[in-house]
């Protein structure tokens, strides 16, 4: 695989946004409506997110709506529709769509996700130490992953998996298929609860969840954390400009990474602040994509 010179170029393209033409979703719509990836409980991602709805229509002057998706396919999907005109994606979830849809810009991020990570954890019972290096002592051990369209608790762990150990995840660990818990939360507590022996999952969701305590780091320990990637992106639909008026996107992207308060920022899941986004950053997630035939 190439993807480590890939990653190495695609983070050195931090620079600012391109333009970008679009159209196609109803020119009369006068709310904007946007979604996100469920990759936690979601109950809680719709009072966070009704807070940046709040947000942007005030900045903006328009009507905002948040729109939970089921799924992280479905998150995908209603953007390729046009039932929703931006979306908080992850890495994959945001190439696929922008390949869906033409001109579709990723235009914001948080200042970790260019520099983003994934943190293997193991059960204690199952005897593993924190490791420098990827631990093969997880060989024949039980495994979950987080959703199957997740960059943090799929893609890349499954490509260092892959470069580790020389063996597709099948075959390296217990049991003929791949599990999939859902989202990161559910990963944390199904490894913290005995379930799985280990699993992988998003840096900054098991942080949390030690933090407030959900977590207990000598049950569910933290063995691994990968080397740094491209993840998570506020991604625009190319029909805006043409739905409210030319350079709306511009003026949205400058709401994002205008949201200072930190309880937005909170909400966001992005207290360190939100930076600018760029389509070819995630280049090397989209190689990689391709090339574990994840395009899709």
């Amino acid at each position: 695989m190439q993807l480590r010179s890939l990653l190495v170029a695609g983070l050195a393209v931090l620079v600012p946004f391109v333009a970008s033409c679009g159209g196609g979703v109803d020119a009369g719509s006068a709310t904007l409506r946007f979604s996100a990836i469920p990759d936690q409980n979601s109950t809680e991602l719709q009072e966070k997110y009704d807070k940046i709805a709040a947000y942007l229509s005030d900045t903006l002057g328009v009507p905002v709506e948040f729109v939970a998706s089921s799924d992280y396919s479905a998150s995908v999907e209603a953007f390729k529709n046009g039932d929703v005109q931006l979306a908080w994606f992850g890495g994959l979830t945001g190439v696929r769509a922008r390949a869906a849809v033409p001109g579709a810009r990723a235009i914001a991020q948080g200042k970790v996700d260019p520099l983003f990570k994934s943190y293997f954890v193991a059960n204690a019972s199952a005897g593993l130490q924190p490791s420098p290096g990827f631990p093969m002592e997880l060989e024949g051990k039980t495994f979950t992953f987080g959703s199957e369209s997740s960059t943090s608790g799929r893609l890349m762990p499954e490509y260092w998996i892959r470069e580790s150990t020389g063996k597709a995840p099948q075959a390296f660990f217990a049991g003929d298929e791949m599990s999939f818990s859902g989202d990161h939360a559910k990963t944390a507590m199904l490894v913290q609860e005995g379930t799985f022996d280990a699993g992988v999952l998003n840096y900054k969701v098991y942080e949390d969840k030690v933090a407030n305590g959900s977590i207990d780091p000598a049950v569910c320990i933290k063995v691994w954390e990968t080397p740094p990637y491209p993840d998570y992106n506020w991604t625009a639909h190319p029909s805006l400009d043409e739905s409210f008026h030319p350079g709306f996107v511009d003026e949205l992207q400058a709401a994002l990474v205008g949201m200072t308060d930190p309880d937005l920022l909170a909400a966001a899941q992005r207290e360190e602040g939100i930076i600018p986004a760029t389509n070819e950053e995630f280049a090397p997630l989209e190689s990689l994509a391709r090339e574990l035939d994840l395009l899709r």
